[in-house]
């Protein structure tokens, strides 16, 4: 389990170990057991046509430049320190930026691990994943599953933070337990 303290531990180390120019808004850092998620907030794109209305279309693909730029210019930093935080957490370092604002802003996602994770299931849940293979939402019974779980992720967030400060209690009440022999 990533405890709150682990958690406070790998943004505070990142908030001191990155270029200040990158962080007009603090990163936003994510912790599981296999990877480190920090996604960069970078000044979005300046568009103006003399007073003529910007396209989605073109600011989207303005947003997408940026954030290829900003992904070249920084490779060699960020690979330096990447290796450091993997090596002082164990754990892999994936990147992304949000061009614009946190709100409205575009968000990329670079070389994330996707870990490999086995379930049984019984057969009225492998129907569901069927169903959604079938529908064309997803091309497997693998890309089904990762749907779902995305799904509930984005429905579900205050009950999952309910839920993981739940879990830091029992933590918190086991370390201060007798100790196993």
């Amino acid at each position: 389990m990533i405890t709150n303290e682990t958690q406070e531990r790998v943004r505070g180390w990142f908030a001191g170990r990155l270029p200040q120019e990158w962080t007009t808004v603090a990163p936003r850092v994510s912790t599981d057991r296999e990877e480190v998620v920090v996604v960069l907030t970078i000044d979005d794109v300046a568009l103006s046509a003399e007073g003529a209305e910007v396209s989605e279309a073109e600011r989207a693909e303005a947003r997408a430049g940026r954030a290829r730029a900003f992904r070249e210019e920084t490779r060699d930093a960020r690979v330096a320190i990447a290796r450091e935080a993997e090596h002082r957490f164990e754990r892999k370092v994936s990147w992304g930026v949000v061009v614009g604002s946190a709100d409205d802003g575009q968000e990329e996602l670079w070389t994330h691990v996707s870990a490999p994770v086995m379930t049984r299931l019984r057969q009225p849940q492998r129907l569901v994943l069927d169903t959604l293979v079938d529908a064309g939402v997803a091309k497997s019974r693998s890309e089904a599953l990762a749907w779902c779980v995305r799904l509930v992720g984005q429905h579900e967030d205050d009950w999952l933070a309910e839920l993981r400060t739940a879990m830091e209690s029992v933590a918190d009440v086991r370390r201060k337990g007798p100790a196993a022999s």
